[in-house]
Parts: structure tokens; C-alpha cells; sequence
């Protein structure tokens, strides 16, 4: 099992979880063109896929998503809110699949656990994957910590954790006030320090990849994210993996 990012942050999002013979690509904020060039990058293309899982319906992560599904016949999973939110989209009985917070589906050789989080979206899931034996956890696109989330995420061996801003880069940006209150609202984004209380609790000693990931390109650094989240688990910032937005980040093995 192992996984990699396409691109992470507010101009799209896709990451791909690979099992297997089955690759996963979650979230789906490009493109057709953009998507099948960052694809191109790893040597794939979208037919190569396996599946969509599509976490919420704001456009950095719902993007082409439909399109690239009926194009290439690929099954999509999402909520009903997030399908109502988009409009409510016709799709073949193949192609769309609904999923929700606590029931685990299985897509190929990997087990989708959904879960919901605090976000301004109508029904946003996030979700952890496995193969049977390696477990990754997926938080991005979340205001504030639940009990919930963080059980979620429990026992996890990959965690990518959204860190999107830094307090006092958020506080002191050219944002109109209403904007830094939703970003940094219940409902809005992860600041660095509340990814690394979500990372403190859910260290373990088994716990191999951390990946700062959805970060804001006006709001935060990566060196910052990197800090927050190395003294989390008391490791080195340069152990720590950051997504950039054009690049996302190379692939992470879990076997």
C-alpha cells in the first residue's frame, strides 16, 4: 500500500492510495487536462484508476470529477449531501455510489472507513483506508476537533493532516475580516497548532509518514507547518512530509 498527492491546496486537491491493483484517487480539484498531466507525472493516466471518492463539493476537491467518471467509467463515491450540493447529478447506477459517516465500504483491495468532520460544506466525509494490513488516515477540510474525528483516526500508520494556516499569518493577511473568520471558524480550516493536537492524539508508536498537506500559500509556510507538526511527535521537522499545491508530494510506501 502507499500513496502520494497530485496537488493540495485551494487551487485543487487529489490524493491517490494505492492497493494492490486498485488505485484510489481522492478528491479530484483539477481539470481534465491538469488532472491527466499531474497523472502523467507518475506514469498513469485516468483510465488507470479505480475509483473516485470525493470528500465535499467545494471546487478544489469536487473539480472534474463527474466528467472524469463518465468519460472513463470510473466509480464515484460521495455523500448524498455532497451530491445534492452539486446539483444532484444524473450517473449510471455503476457509476454513482453514496457513502456515509461510520458505514465502510470496500473498493477493490482497499476498505473505505467515511467519517464526518466540522466543515462549511452539506455533508463532507473524510476518510481512512486500508488493505487488510496498513491503515492511512485522510483530515483535511475541517474548523476545529471532534471525539469523533479523532477516533477516526486512530491507529493509523500514515496520517495526512490539513494545516492551513498560521494564526498570526491569517490574523495579519490582506483577507477581508469575514473571510478570516470562516477560515478560522469552527467550520473553516485547520490552523498548524490544532493539526498538531489532532497528530498528539493520535501518536503511536506505529505511526511511520506525517504529511502537512492543504496549505494556504498566503496564510502559511511550510516550515512552519513542518514545526508544528514535528513537535507534535517530537521528531525532527524534516521527517515531516509537506504537499505543496503544484506538486503534492512523491509516493510513501506503507508495506
Amino acid at each position: 500500500m502507499r500513496f502520494c498527492s497530485l496537488g493540495s491546496g485551494s487551487t485543487g486537491n487529489a490524493t491517490l492510495v494505492e492497493a494492490g491493483a486498485t488505485r484510489l484517487l481522492i478528491d479530484c480539484g483539477f481539470t481534465q487536462k491538469e488532472l491527466s498531466l499531474r497523472l502523467g507525472r507518475l506514469g498513469l493516466d485516468p483510465p488507470g484508476l479505480t475509483a473516485l471518492f470525493i470528500t465535499h463539493e467545494h471546487g478544489d476537491h469536487v473539480g472534474c470529477a463527474l466528467s472524469l467518471a463518465r468519460r472513463h467509467r470510473l466509480p464515484l463515491w460521495m455523500s448524498r449531501g455532497t451530491w445534492r450540493a452539486i446539483g444532484a447529478p444524473e450517473l449510471d447506477d455503476d457509476l454513482l455510489h453514496f457513502v456515509s459517516d461510520g458505514a465502510p465500504v470496500a473498493v477493490g483491495d482497499l476498505e473505505l472507513s467515511p467519517y464526518t468532520v466540522p466543515h462549511d460544506a452539506a455533508e463532507p466525509l473524510q476518510l481512512s483506508c486500508t488493505d487488510g494490513q496498513r491503515r492511512l488516515g485522510v483530515l483535511t477540510d475541517a474548523g476545529s476537533i471532534t471525539a469523533h474525528l479523532l477516533g477516526a483516526l486512530q491507529d493509523c500508520d500514515a496520517l495526512l493532516l490539513e494545516c492551513n494556516h498560521d494564526r498570526d499569518l491569517l490574523a495579519n493577511s490582506s483577507y477581508p475580516a469575514s473571510l478570516k473568520a470562516r477560515v478560522g471558524g469552527r467550520l473553516g480550516h485547520l490552523a498548524n497548532d490544532t493539526a498538531a493536537e489532532v497528530l498528539a492524539a493520535c501518536r503511536h508508536a506505529g505511526l511511520r509518514h506525517v504529511v502537512a498537506a492543504h496549505l494556504s500559500e498566503q496564510n502559511n509556510r511550510p516550515d512552519l507547518a513542518a514545526a508544528a507538526l514535528a513537535g507534535a511527535v517530537g521528531t525532527d521537522a524534516a521527517d515531516i512530509v509537506v504537499a505543496s499545491a503544484r506538486r503534492g508530494f512523491d509516493w510513501l510506501d506503507l508495506a
